[in-house]
């Protein structure tokens, strides 16, 4: 004790004296860190509640909605149906879209015994296994110019998409949880080193409030609906675009971190019952006033933003009736 005082500085003094600075000095150590502690605490404040759920298995396909999901590092996921694992490719690999083949929104997709099954207007259904034979081959594709695996799921259905978007030949990919995902941070450099996903555009999770698209639909001639902009979340309960602000949030027992809002294209412009491109609305709208400040333009651009990605700090599962929390530090 006397050496270890002595390297302190204190002077040497009888043995009380030296009891009284060894416990003033595990008083000041334990403020320190209770102090520490303190300033890093943080309490949630409900900020709304879970609408609608959605997933959507093949990319620019329509959505499933779902009333709980379990909530994974790479996205949702509803039994076999996981969010943007299967993609419509060129026989190159290029990934085609609704950008590309708007009519690509009126294919619906669900699960069955092992089996996704699509169907479209005047097309009788497919079934294909979820679990492809080893033998199919493993293609390599490009999404948003990003190298991507994905194992082809076969002659049938590459000719039913052809067939019902009567284009060019093109093939369907399933991404497999032993390939190697993009990672987030590629796309735009805001993401963290551990944000990955495999089809989507660029985040595991998109959320929007239904009052932002209250908003919007408040400025439109012709009102458009939630399935114009893909999210997988949709929020009540709160005021139109405050998911914008939302840094840390908490749903069930999971936890999300705000990334960057969502930079709309024409893809907003396509007509989910219809699948006609319109090319205008609601993009014309959303850019009268919905741009980017001018210091976030080289992320943004000049489109409009509309929804907020969210990346996965805790997985778990979210259900339809949850509560909404965001973190705030105190």
């Amino acid at each position: 004790m006397k050496g270890t005082l002595g390297r302190l500085g204190l002077p040497l003094r009888p043995g009380w004296l030296l009891g009284a600075a060894a416990a003033a000095l595990l008083v000041l150590g334990a403020w320190r860190w209770a102090g520490g502690r303190r300033r890093r605490r943080r309490r949630l404040q409900r900020v709304g509640t879970v609408l609608s759920l959605f997933v959507y298995p093949v990319k620019s396909c329509r959505g499933v909605a779902v009333g709980r999901a379990q909530v994974t590092p790479m996205g949702l996921r509803s039994g076999e149906l996981r969010d943007r694992f299967w993609l419509v490719t060129k026989e190159d690999g290029h990934m085609v879209t609704a950008r590309q083949e708007p009519r690509l929104v009126l294919i619906s997709v669900s699960c069955e015994n092992g089996h996704l099954i699509l169907e479209a207007p005047d097309m009788k259904s497919l079934r294909l296994p979820v679990k492809l034979p080893r033998k199919n081959p493993v293609q390599n594709c490009r999404v948003f110019g990003l190298d991507i695996q994905g194992r082809d799921c076969g002659d049938e259905v590459a000719q039913w998409i052809t067939t019902f978007l009567n284009s060019e030949p093109y093939r369907l990919v399933h991404f497999e949880p032993s390939m190697v995902p993009r990672k987030s941070k590629d796309v735009i450099n805001l993401f963290r080193t551990t944000d990955e996903v495999a089809y989507p555009d660029c985040c595991p999770v998109l959320i929007i409030s239904e009052a932002s698209l209250d908003d919007l639909n408040s400025r439109l001639e012709k009102k458009v609906k939630i399935q114009n902009f893909r999210p997988n979340i949709l929020v009540t309960d709160c005021s139109a675009f405050e998911e914008d602000t939302w840094e840390e949030i908490v749903i069930g027992d999971v936890e999300m971190k705000g990334t960057v809002c969502c930079a709309r294209c024409i893809l907003t412009t396509v007509n989910p019952d219809t699948g006609v491109l319109d090319r205008k609305e609601p993009l014309e709208t959303l850019k009268s006033y919905r741009l980017c400040d001018p210091s976030e333009q080289h992320i943004y651009k000049s489109s409009p933003l509309f929804g907020r990605y969210f990346a996965i700090d805790r997985t778990g599962t979210i259900r339809v009736g949850d509560p909404v929390y965001k973190m705030v530090q105190y």
